[in-house]
């Protein structure tokens, strides 16, 4: 073979390291840095799959192994399982209206849900000191949340809790088995 052809034949850069590591040290760096920059899109598509892997997992695991959330559940009766729950921080609001406000004694808590907001579906809360007929009443310590029968499909085991932010204090509901997701500010969420 004469030089011409030696030259136009291409040279790996592993046959390069391996070869003339000895003879050009900088010629074997630099073939070495080429090796490994063109294996840093397969480690990039090795590392998604092991993520892939780690996510399916996960996955498998977590439906295999029920959560606390979901023990809990299962030890309620069906009936409690689908009650609407207030927290402690909603009961201490709602008592709280109560004593402040001579308008507001004796009132509930009305959870209703409404079509429209930025998810499909928008929670409704108001105080109301009238019972309707198809209204369901859940009560935690002498503290009163109706939820009308429409809305409460689309509440069943939910809870409503008070949150305090620095822009704003409402009522809110804080889990919903029923919903999908939402929007941040907890007011709309989409139906499963």
């Amino acid at each position: 073979m004469g030089p011409t052809a030696h030259a136009l034949r291409p040279i790996r850069p592993k046959a390069l390291v391996s070869h003339r590591a000895t003879a050009y040290p900088a010629a074997a760096a630099s073939a070495a840095a080429m090796a490994s920059s063109s294996s840093r899109p397969m480690l990039r598509r090795l590392a998604e799959l092991a993520r892939g892997r780690v996510r399916a997992n996960h996955r498998m695991l977590s439906s295999a192994f029920p959560s606390t959330a979901a023990i809990e559940r299962a030890s309620q009766s069906p009936a409690e399982a689908q009650a609407v729950r207030m927290t402690e921080g909603c009961v201490r609001r709602l008592k709280e209206l109560h004593a402040k406000e001579p308008s507001a004694e004796g009132k509930m808590l009305r959870l209703s849900v409404e079509a429209g907001g930025c998810s499909g579906f928008q929670y409704s809360f108001a105080l109301d000191d009238k019972k309707n007929s198809d209204d369901r009443v859940f009560e935690t310590d002498g503290v009163k949340l109706v939820v009308d029968d429409i809305s409460y499909d689309f509440v069943k085991g939910a809870t409503v809790d008070y949150e305090e932010e620095l822009i704003r204090s409402a009522f809110v509901v804080s889990t919903n088995p029923s919903a999908v997701g939402g929007c941040s500010c907890k007011s709309s969420f989409m139906v499963k």
